[in-house]
Parts: C-alpha cells; structure tokens; sequence
C-alpha cells in the first residue's frame, strides 16, 4: 500500500482506539407519526397506528435520531467528526451490518418512554488494498418502562476517497429460486423519503453530483438500513403471525438507484430461520443475512 494510500498512523490510531468505552445516553418517545410514514414508504396497508401498536422490526432505527445543528454538519452531510463517534479522518463511511435481538415477552410499542444507551466496543484498523479501513463497533441497549426490548450491535466502516482505477473486490453470486421474492425500484422519491424519515442528511443518497463527482461511487446509494428493513419486511409479509427474535446482517456490495434490486428469502425446514439476501439487477450479492422467528 502506497503511502498516498495511507492517512491513519500509529498516534492517529491510538488516538482513535482511546474511544473504546465511551457511553452516550438518549431518550426518546415512540410516537405514530414516523410508523405512518415508514408503512407508506415500505409500500404497506397496516392499520393506522395506535396506542399499544407494536413496533415492527427495525423499526427503532425511526427514533433516538441526530439533530444536529445546520452549522455542525460536515461536507458529506453528516455530523462533523468527534463526540460519541471517534473523529476518524477517512472520507467514506457506511453501514457494515449488524447483529439485533428482540425480547418477545417485552415489544417496543407506541406510546412508549424509551431509552438507548450505547457504547463503543472496539475501533479496528484494517490495511484494504485501496487504503485504510477503520470499523466502529457500537453496542445499543434500548429499554422501556419494562425493561430491556431490544440489543443491537451495529458496525460502521470508514474507508478512504476513492481513486481512479483502484481495484474492485470481485462481485458474489447468489442462488436462484428463493421460496420468498421481492423486486425494489430504489428511485430518489424513495431514498428522500427514508433519509427523511431518519433525518439522515448524508448526501451519497441524494445528491447526485456530490455522490459522483465527489465520492466517485455511479449513482445515488440506497441506504443500509433500508436494504436491511425491506429484508425483514419481506419475512413479515411471508410470515405475518410470527415474531422476529433475532436479525444479523452484513452489507457485501453497494446497491445504487439505476436499476431495480432483487430481495430473497428462504425459510428453514423447520421454519425457525430465514436466510435473506438481496442481489442487484446484475445478480451480484448486495447483502445477507439470517432472520430468527419465534
């Protein structure tokens, strides 16, 4: 690896990794308004939600959001780097993946006081062929009046800018012929409206200059965690009477708004998992994952 290549030394690291242990605190109310919106989004006919509603899976990631003031926000249209997350000095970050269980005895449901208390469990450096790559794993603990719903461990990459004619990892195959079928158009009406449902102002999933000229990437990218919840939307709409214990994800390939992606799901013998797995419209894995059913 060149040493153009190269941004993160030894103190920088140090530096970094001294944000391990770090907590944050946020409180929250799970209100209607955001699950109106997300059913809408997702392209649902549920009821008009309630008091009592049980909250759908994933669909936490609508609260306990960034406010960030105007003046606070970087170039990529995020936070400025520091604070709860370590200010890592690469350009390009992304939703890796995760690892979430849900109590079925204790659901997060409207009308619910609730809070999250998370923590950063490590800061790994990684030398990729195209430069530096940092992962931040934070662990979220979301509790109510109850008690403990739901535990989340969600990793986040950092990469560097990309360079003209830097290798791409090869693309995966994925199996055809799931049980369980979903084609998505990831146009820009969609990808506004979950950015502005999580308040989410990183401009790769609307600015279409910034995405290209800037981070170098095709296209608008579709976000992480709307690839993820349609997953789990697909195993709800196959399995509507069962209860999602458990969800781990990992994020292989972008998926970019050019073209129509496939998502996938495939039951178990014995119907207490569903592996999942979503392709883009040339067949390349984009992400998978496994679904545990209670």
């Amino acid at each position: 690896m060149s040493e153009s290549t190269r941004t993160l030394d030894a103190a920088t690291l140090d530096h970094l990794q001294s944000w391990v242990g770090r907590t944050e605190t946020l409180t929250d109310d799970i209100t209607a308004g955001p699950v109106r919106g997300l059913s809408a989004t997702l392209d649902r006919d549920d009821a008009p939600p309630q008091a009592g509603t049980v909250l759908a899976p994933l669909w936490h990631w609508l609260y306990f959001l960034p406010r960030h003031r105007q003046s606070e926000l970087g170039p990529d249209g995020h936070a400025r780097r520091g604070g709860f997350l370590p200010p890592v000095p690469l350009p390009r970050r992304m939703w890796a993946g995760g690892r979430l269980t849900w109590d079925p005895t204790n659901p997060l449901v409207v009308g619910d006081a609730v809070q999250r208390t998370s923590r950063i469990e490590s800061v790994t450096h990684k030398a990729g062929r195209t430069g530096d790559l940092l992962f931040v794993r934070v662990r979220h603990r979301i509790t109510n009046a109850r008690g403990l719903s739901v535990t989340e461990e969600h990793d986040i990459v950092y990469r560097a800018a990309a360079q003209p004619g830097e290798p791409v990892p090869p693309p995966v195959g994925v199996q055809a012929g799931a049980a369980w079928q979903r084609e998505v158009v990831p146009d820009d009406v969609l990808l506004f409206r979950y950015s502005a449902l999580t308040f989410n102002g990183h401009r790769i999933h609307y600015d279409r200059r910034y995405v290209t000229q800037v981070e170098g990437y095709p296209g608008l990218i579709v976000h992480g965690p709307l690839i993820a919840t349609l997953l789990v939307d697909l195993v709800r709409r196959h399995a509507p009477d069962a209860f999602v214990k458990g969800f781990q994800f990992k994020a292989v390939r972008p998926t970019f708004d050019l073209q129509p992606f496939h998502l996938n799901a495939q039951p178990s013998a014995d119907g207490r998992t569903v592996r999942v797995w979503a392709q883009d419209h040339e067949g390349w894995l984009t992400m998978q994952g496994d679904v545990q059913l209670a």
